[in-house]
């Protein structure tokens, strides 16, 4: 009988890697990303340490740049936060998309109804009462969103992944068809208005004052998750469902409930957004956040504080991209693919963190001899 040949290599999974050994590998994954891209701008015919250079004072040299990098920041880290909780107990939330919509949905009805030039609230300042209305809305909106395949998941175990992902698209089909019909402003437009004052949020550094809301939510998840009973409960579910039911706890009502929060964070980030940044609802309005705050959250092995600095890391760098184009004249897809680069060794920092590779050849000889 042929004998089966060994592979040279195979995958062991680390008992623990200490602290340093694992902030080590990703700083070298880092630093081999950057080499990487130093190569790619090189083969365009431009320097690398002008071009990163550039990356950064386009997103730090300014004040304004730096106001829409918190910006771009605020969203991500908002919804790393409200999906971290789901995937601490593998329930795979790819559904952050459409629940950031219709939260804005629910923020945009209340500011419409309530905010426009004759209506309740038509001052020319921020409304208190206006905006806290909007913010429940969208956390109801999105907590009701994220609860449809919570419920399904418990109540027939049908796989979330997919289920989430294909509500995505239908709470953009809803946008727009709001566009172009009941909450179209000019006939024909399919724009829906801006915002009138009064549902705006008011603004802190330059900045529309959801950074100040993230950063407190930051400290209410790391507590949540780290030291609540439901945190503890999260925590069990992810490792054994059974072990989780063995100890007696309603696997379902945890699900549930861990969505419903995720929903309502989420949707919270959409009121931020159509209040604090957009100034109004359209179809694109979650803008790719839902699914990018999945790498940020991975990145920070869904570590709360650690997700501040992933968050704005990718927010440098998606601001300080544009920089390229307008001052070296390097197009906008060759920062993108810098972008994927930086994310993709990052990314696979943490697999090599959790796994080793070793040599096959001396287990193979010990079996021949046994």
């Amino acid at each position: 009988m042929r004998e089966r040949k060994q592979p040279l290599f195979h995958l062991v999974k680390r008992s623990e890697l200490p602290a340093k050994y694992a902030w080590m590998i990703r700083l070298l994954s880092l630093l081999a990303a950057m080499l990487v891209g130093a190569l790619i701008f090189l083969l365009l015919g431009s320097n690398p340490v002008k071009a990163y250079g550039e990356i950064l004072s386009g997103a730090l040299g300014r004040e304004s740049a730096r106001q829409r990098v918190v910006n771009i920041a605020v969203p991500l880290l908002g919804v790393a936060l409200a999906i971290a909780p789901c995937f601490k107990m593998k329930f795979w939330n790819i559904g952050a998309e459409g629940q950031i919509t219709v939260g804005a949905i629910g923020a945009t009805f209340f500011a419409l109804t309530f905010g426009g030039k004759y209506g309740l609230f038509a001052g020319k300042e921020p409304s208190l009462l206006l905006l806290l209305m909007m913010a429940l809305g969208s956390m109801l909106c999105g907590a009701f969103w994220a609860l449809i395949p919570a419920f399904f998941r418990a109540k027939w175990g049908t796989n979330e992944t997919l289920f989430t992902l294909m509500m995505n698209y239908i709470a953009i089909g809803i946008v727009k068809w709001l566009q172009g019909g009941p909450w179209e402003g000019k006939p024909g437009s399919q724009i829906i208005p801006n915002f009138h004052a009064s549902a705006l949020l008011p603004k802190v550094f330059g900045v529309h004052i959801g950074w100040i809301v993230v950063l407190v939510l930051t400290v209410l998840i790391f507590v949540y998750m780290r030291y609540t009973k439901h945190g503890y409960e999260i925590a069990v579910l992810g490792e054994s469902t059974n072990t989780a039911r063995y100890a007696g706890m309603n696997v379902a009502w945890i699900t549930v409930r861990t969505m419903l929060l995720s929903g309502a964070i989420s949707g919270l980030v959409g009121f931020m957004i159509v209040s604090g940044a957009n100034r109004t609802l359209y179809y694109g309005v979650a803008g790719g956040v839902g699914f990018t705050a999945i790498t940020v959250a991975w990145l920070a092995q869904l570590n709360p504080f650690a997700m501040i600095v992933i968050s704005l890391l990718l927010a440098v760098l998606s601001k300080g991209a544009g920089n390229l184009e307008t001052v070296m004249g390097i197009p906008t897809s060759i920062s993108d693919i810098i972008t994927g680069i930086i994310l993709m060794f990052m990314l696979a920092s943490e697999f090599f963190i959790r796994y080793r590779l070793v040599r096959s050849h001396k287990e193979s000889k010990e079996a021949k001899k046994a």
